[in-house]
């Protein structure tokens, strides 16, 4: 089964940005599509974005859209979220995730979960 791990999260100000990786091992990358969740306690779970195996259809919450772009790097077996003008509302511990259906991403059960990273965007 494919493992994830996530990095490049952390403290900064409104309209900043920042660029959160995500680490695939084991399982065959590339049979995967990929996502990137946010968690806030006392919250449900948003789907952030996602971006199919080969990287030509993707997904995005309103939420994010327009300032958040997902991308993927399977030689590398890497995949990104790169975040522009980050607001408050945004600060959340993100996750990395892996799902083999790209549509319904995460609807019947996840393959991979990763620990999370936190972002948080305040003055």
């Amino acid at each position: 089964q494919v493992q994830l791990a996530e990095s490049g999260g952390g403290l900064v100000q409104p309209g900043g940005s920042l660029r959160l990786s995500c680490a695939a091992t084991g399982g065959t990358f590339s049979s995967y599509a990929m996502g990137w969740f946010r968690q806030v306690p006392g919250k449900e779970r948003e789907r952030v974005a996602v971006v199919n195996w080969s990287g030509l259809y993707t997904y995005y919450a309103d939420s994010v859209k327009g300032r958040f772009t997902i991308s993927r790097n399977n030689t590398e077996n890497m995949v990104y979220l790169q975040m522009d003008g980050l607001k408050p509302e945004d600060t959340a511990v993100y996750h990395c995730a892996a799902d083999r259906q790209y549509y319904g991403f995460g609807g019947n059960g996840l393959d991979a979960w990763g620990q999370g990273t936190p972002v948080t965007v305040s003055s």
